[in-house]
């Protein structure tokens, strides 16, 4: 079935047929009926899945038909809250290009940044907004943002927002809202906490779960390296050095990391940006932009700075560090092979980190292949880096010279 087969405004069709959206994926073809409805939906899917559309679509075409219902109504109708700034930009970017030829509108209300553009951009009336839990409590408590009339509540990466600790903002946001409202929870995961909080919000919900047996795209390729953990710069710098027009996403664990990597990246004149908790918002913007655009296509970020994204043409996704979640795996590798688009997933393992990498093909049930480094090549790798900050020509040298100078020390058989 085609978008252009659903029951839904001209102008919305229009705005889906520009932006390439022909078919519905499996999440969208589930979820979109649901909610055309007036269904509350508990999904789980992965990012990747098309699961920002299957909300935006239904409801500006709700929204659209109920203002030109009632025209004088104001206040905001629909409020989606998500767990990082980023996504809040990013869905807001899906709602308007979507909305375009509609007159709903969307707003991106998130912290890290000043306020008051927000409030006023809010007194001049908006249709929906999307909001991190912070700083839409704050609007609230202040009463710049009244909840009296919203109609739909979304939760987008709940998973995400009980991971950093917003459980208590949500629920006491909840308390601000009507009883009578469409609820639509989104989710990656599912354990218990997460169902304590869905099934205190949606009534009767229908449930969606798209859990296809390979948790990742079949368009990326999967493979590993083995490579001593002080080595892995060296192999980064080829990688990159051997594919100058890929956009390439570096993954480590912590932004300590990241600043290290960008070091020594900038050692051997390699463009990179990195992204992760301690930048504030505005750097964390032009980071995006700079990445988005192609202007640099070198991006070492943490998880948690990273999760939930939508960076278009992402090459490369490479696990510098190994994560330390199997399912962070899924997350990662996510942000390339999106689409159509084929994409690489390369790994580099230390010997500490192959308990982890036996968890992620446990998780994913099936080996991830192996590229084999020979002895030679790992030694040129070393050898031939522009890093000057090491002696590790020197030492590779001594290393050669020593191993020449054992074997004609090695005294012969007797025979």
């Amino acid at each position: 079935m085609k978008f252009s087969s659903y029951d839904i405004a001209p102008q919305i069709k229009r705005s889906l047929e520009e932006l390439g959206y022909r078919r519905p994926t499996d999440i969208q073809f589930k979820a979109i009926p649901s909610i055309l409805n007036l269904e509350d939906v508990l999904a789980i899917a992965q990012t990747g899945t098309g699961k920002t559309a299957a909300f935006a679509i239904p409801v500006i075409e709700i929204i659209y038909h109920r203002k030109k219902d009632n025209p004088d109504k104001k206040g905001i109708r629909a409020v989606v809250m998500v767990p990082t700034h980023e996504l809040a930009l990013q869905i807001t970017e899906v709602f308007q290009k979507i909305g375009r030829y509609t007159d709903v509108t969307a707003l991106g209300i998130f912290g890290g940044v000043d306020q008051q553009p927000q409030i006023d951009k809010l007194q001049e009336g908006v249709d929906i907004i999307v909001a991190t839990p912070g700083r839409l409590f704050d609007l609230v408590s202040q009463k710049h943002i009244k909840l009296r009339s919203t109609e739909f509540l979304i939760l987008d990466e709940a998973d995400h927002m009980l991971d950093m600790g917003f459980y208590d903002d949500i629920k006491e946001l909840i308390t601000y809202l009507p009883l009578n409202r469409q609820t639509l929870f989104f989710s990656a995961t599912i354990n218990e906490e997460i169902k304590d909080l869905a099934y205190t919000l949606v009534k009767n919900a229908i449930r969606i779960q798209i859990s296809p047996k390979d948790p990742v795209s079949k368009n990326i390729d999967h493979s590993v390296m083995f490579v001593e953990m002080d080595d892995k710069r060296f192999f980064l710098e080829r990688l990159v050095n051997e594919n100058p027009e890929m956009k390439i996403l570096v993954f480590v664990r912590t932004k300590v990391r990241a600043e290290r990597v960008f070091e020594a990246m900038k050692r051997v004149k390699i463009k990179s940006i990195t992204m992760h908790g301690g930048k504030d918002q505005d750097d964390r913007l032009a980071v995006m932009e700079k990445f988005r655009t192609g202007e640099i296509k070198l991006l070492i970020a943490t998880d948690v700075s990273a999760r939930g994204i939508d960076i278009p043409g992402v090459n490369y996704v490479v696990n510098y560090d190994m994560p330390d979640v199997d399912e962070n795996y899924v997350h990662r590798v996510g942000r390339t092979g999106r689409g159509t688009q084929k994409g690489q997933a390369v790994s580099f393992c230390s010997p500490e980190e192959k308990p982890i990498l036996k968890q992620i093909e446990k998780f994913l049930d099936k080996p991830i292949r192996v590229l084999e480094v020979k002895k030679d090549d790992y030694r040129e790798t070393l050898m031939f880096t522009d890093d000057t900050n090491d002696n590790w020509k020197l030492l590779m040298k001594e290393a050669d010279k020593s191993e020449k100078t054992f074997k004609k020390k090695k005294p012969n058989k007797k025979k």
